[in-house]
């Protein structure tokens, strides 16, 4: 029986190291190593040894520079011996490809069904006791959306916010010179203003087509409501309601106004319009989504005179904003270096380590009002910008992402084409993909499982 018990200790300690500590002197069954810091025992301190750590970014812009300056950078600077390099597959490869490939000890990026379908998240909430990480200094705003995500299927937390993505409305000051109209104000337009001013803007001038307003179609419009487009329990389409309506007759009515859409059916307008092309008046996107590209641009001279101004909302939601998108660090969880993965994660969560992200033209992922304050300060792109107009307004929390919904996205995009050059009325755009959204979900249902 000795022997058997003593098998069974050693069995357990080399599951879970604390499992067969001996008693403290009050009998209670706690360990000493209870009682000492979590970086005093979890025998893997960041520092301690030379470390290479890799890092794979799953989907969201981030740019080489970024990751040196937010992440690569920081690390290094206070752990001389700790690496961190970044994976760059094939731009053509998907996240299921290169986690099959490449083992990462951290991922970046909004987080995805189809990379939680890999099983590559791990659960942080053993590291987060671990470390003492304290969760109260997260926004409600990330977090929760975080947590929302797993809370039917156990409640794993599968992420920390890294930072707030939210949405601003950059504008091109030359357009709107060339054409003698007074620039957007630090005062939060309704929907119908910036349609009227886009409409002012809107026109062909020597050759060149300027479009005035570019709301980032259906998709970007709906982050006013932030309703789901797939319903959470049945996965059916949810895009046939009153708000969802509202967003498809805004994008009907931008799309109506003259010389919006040009003579060769182009009505798709993109980052590329804005940024190089210099044809855009006003873009509502990400900040994500641009300030990191218009510094690359900068660095490789490209400069013109633009700046943000609020994001525009419908005349009732006035004081919100769009759903802020999460841009969150993971741990692998088929990582070697599960625990000084996460005590990156925690460093660049520390007040030191979101004061670079603000400084560099992130929003933080903590409370913290003095952050606020810095916005941009480190970013030359942004030096001379109305960089306080992120903050006003209030981000909303992003809808739940059902595990379909990557997959049907591509029916609200032949919507807005429908929309555009199609001749479609709003009844019959939902209509239309309603009906294929159903049938998409349906073979989903046999292709990837119930969830």
């Amino acid at each position: 029986m000795i022997k058997r018990m003593a098998a069974a200790c050693a069995l357990l300690t080399a599951l879970l190291p604390a499992a067969c500590s001996p008693p403290d002197s009050s009998g209670n069954g706690t360990s000493a190593r209870d009682k000492e810091p979590a970086s005093a025992f979890s025998g893997k301190k960041l520092g301690e040894t030379p470390l290479k750590l890799t890092l794979y970014s799953t989907g969201a812009t981030f740019t080489d520079t970024e990751f040196a300056t937010l992440i690569a950078g920081p690390i290094r600077k206070k752990y001389p011996n700790v690496t961190i390099e970044r994976i760059q597959p094939s731009t053509t490869a998907t996240p299921e490809e290169v986690l099959s490939t490449y083992t990462p000890d951290l991922l970046f990026g909004v987080l995805q069904q189809r990379v939680l379908r890999t099983g590559a998240y791990e659960d942080l909430r053993e590291l987060i006791k671990l470390h003492r990480f304290d969760e109260n200094r997260l926004k409600p705003v990330g977090y929760e959306y975080v947590k929302d995500i797993t809370k039917d299927k156990g409640g794993a937390i599968l992420a920390i916010p890294f930072n707030i993505n939210q949405h601003v409305m950059y504008y091109n000051k030359d357009i709107f010179d060339k054409f003698g109209v007074p620039y957007p104000t630090d005062k939060q337009m309704t929907w119908d203003e910036a349609v009227e001013l886009g409409a002012k803007l809107t026109r062909t001038a020597g050759g060149v087509h300027y479009v005035g307003l570019v709301p980032d179609n259906l998709a970007g419009i709906a982050k006013s409501f932030e309703n789901p487009v797939l319903d959470r329990k049945t996965g059916k389409a949810a895009i046939d309601t009153p708000d969802w309506r509202r967003v498809f007759e805004l994008q009907k009515k931008i799309f109506e106004t003259p010389g919006y859409i040009t003579a060769d059916k182009t009505w798709n307008w993109t980052r590329d319009h804005f940024m190089k092309d210099q044809t855009i008046g006003m873009r509502v996107a990400w900040l994500a989504n641009m300030v990191g590209p218009l510094e690359e641009l900068r660095q490789q001279g490209v400069e013109f005179n633009w700046d943000i101004a609020p994001a525009p909302n419908f005349a009732d939601r006035l004081g919100t904003t769009r759903g802020a998108q999460v841009h969150a660090l993971s741990v692998n969880s088929r990582s070697k270096h599960k625990d000084e993965a996460f005590q990156v994660i925690a460093e660049i969560l520390s007040d030191d380590g979101q004061r670079v992200i603000a400084r560099n033209g992130r929003v933080p992922a903590v409370v913290n009002p003095e952050l606020q304050k810095e916005y941009g300060l480190d970013i030359p792109v942004l030096k001379g910008k109305s960089v306080q107009n992120v903050f006003i307004g209030k981000p909303l929390q992003e809808h739940y992402i059902h595990p379909y919904e990557s997959n049907i996205t591509v029916r609200l995009t032949e919507a807005t084409e429908d929309l555009a050059i199609k001749g479609l009325d709003v009844n019959a755009a939902i209509r239309k993909a309603t009906e294929a959204i159903n049938k998409d979900v349906e073979t989903l249902r046999t292709t990837l499982g119930e969830f």
